[in-house]
């Protein structure tokens, strides 16, 4: 069940008015209830509130998304991060929540820094965090010297960036026939995930043989700062890429504004990424009114049906074109 209130500015303790708080008491012992999800970052204090008043464990909008993490996280580089994300997360909640650490488990999902023993002690979790901080950096560096390498042998890179479940792991998994996790679940992709792409059967001095594509983490409206800082190694892939692979799902009725919300966090990047190609998928899912719509806004997209293979050879030569414009001196 869902509630909402609009206020000019948050309770500072409860961000939601007193009034507001019994109605949702009164919501959770009607439909008993042991959860209650805010739609937004909490402080520590907040939730402590908003508990003490409710009678259940409250989640604030960042937690939930940890926990899709820990959930979705496939690979080891995948749950590290996750759990330096959940312990950078939980440390400040610590005082005065008390058993914080042995009911938080892994949240909505399984996983989670109760799983890894770590009880309610600070200086336990600095440790943790110092090794994982760690482990963090040495990926940063294995992936370095993978792009470097990368780039030596004078292949192109194009980051495949989207909105959470546009399709940009099952484009990557038809485009290269190879097995990428895909799931119509948000976050299905926390790991970059690298994959050859040929172009040409027959190169020329101007056109790649071939690119590599990486698939990247699903972005989402108003990341927050603790999946930014953890997920550093995942936003080094778009920034240090030759180019850009925008995928936009045409059938999500809030298409535009994904689109503006994954422009808005690749601009705020402290490297200016490379040049983008925008590709509206599943048109296979919306009528022709819409799709028009979208193709007057913007005539310079490619327009696909990933699972069903459309659009994908017009896709392959504005891919090739894209590289060679943004990488011309790797192309002689």
């Amino acid at each position: 069940d869902a509630m909402q209130q609009k206020r000019k500015q948050p309770h500072p303790q409860t961000v939601i008015g007193s009034g507001k708080v019994r109605d949702v008491a009164l919501k959770v012992q009607t439909l008993g209830a042991n959860l209650v999800v805010m739609d937004q970052d909490l402080s520590p204090a907040q939730v402590r509130n908003l508990e003490a008043q409710v009678g259940v464990r409250v989640l604030d909008r960042t937690e939930v998304i940890l926990d899709i993490f820990a959930q979705r996280a496939q690979t080891q580089a995948g749950k590290l991060q996750v759990e330096l994300a959940q312990l950078e997360y939980l440390l400040p909640r610590l005082t005065g929540r008390g058993q914080a650490m042995s009911r938080l488990g892994g949240g909505i999902g399984t996983r989670g820094p109760g799983e890894t023993k770590l009880e309610t002690e600070r200086r336990a979790i600095q440790r943790r965090l110092h090794r994982l901080q760690k482990e963090v950096t040495h990926l940063q560096e294995h992936r370095a010297r993978l792009r470097q390498k990368r780039q030596g042998q004078g292949v192109p890179s194009v980051a495949v960036v989207g909105y959470t479940n546009a399709g940009k792991s099952t484009l990557l998994n038809t485009l290269t026939n190879a097995e990428v996790y895909t799931a119509d679940q948000l976050f299905a992709t926390l790991d970059p995930t690298t994959r050859r792409l040929s172009l040409t059967e027959e190169p020329t001095e101007s056109s790649p043989r071939s690119l590599v594509l990486i698939d990247t983490v699903g972005f989402i409206h108003e990341l927050p700062p603790p999946l930014v800082d953890s997920f550093r190694a995942t936003l080094e892939e778009v920034t240090e890429a030759d180019a850009l692979m925008h995928v936009v799902d045409l059938s999500h009725p809030a298409w535009k504004e994904q689109i503006y919300s994954v422009e808005e966090i690749l601009a705020d990047m402290p490297i200016v990424p490379g040049p983008t190609l925008l590709v509206f998928n599943k048109i296979d899912q919306v009528d022709s009114e819409a799709l028009d719509v979208a193709k007057s806004e913007y005539p310079q997209a490619i327009f696909i049906a990933a699972r069903d293979r459309l659009g994908l050879v017009t896709l392959r030569k504005r891919l090739s074109q894209l590289v060679e414009y943004a990488v011309p001196v790797a192309m002689n």
